[in-house]
């Protein structure tokens, strides 16, 4: 498949310069510790503040919670999964 061929999504997202109250304080909760900086990610739910709180809490218990599964192993199936989608990871 070509560059032309590829269609990209844009979902509309308050810049982290313009979060204010709830999303301000959600935005906070996501920044990465090392950058301070929010994912893309977690952005997209910046029109619903709590769907990003409740994403946030999603990955956190499937990355870092109890399983079988390494912290290694849960990192390759995310590349795995992007890399079939063709999403940047």
């Amino acid at each position: 498949m070509d560059s032309a061929d590829k269609s990209i999504a844009w979902i509309e997202t308050v810049p982290e310069a313009d979060a204010t109250g709830e999303l301000k304080r959600a935005y906070q909760r996501a920044a990465d510790p090392k950058s301070g900086q929010v994912d893309h990610i977690m952005k997209i739910h910046s029109l619903n503040p709590a769907s990003l709180i409740d994403h946030l809490h999603l990955y956190k218990t499937l990355m870092f919670g109890d399983s079988p599964l390494t912290r290694t192993q849960r990192e390759l199936i995310g590349v795995v999964v992007s890399a079939i989608n063709r999403c940047e990871y």
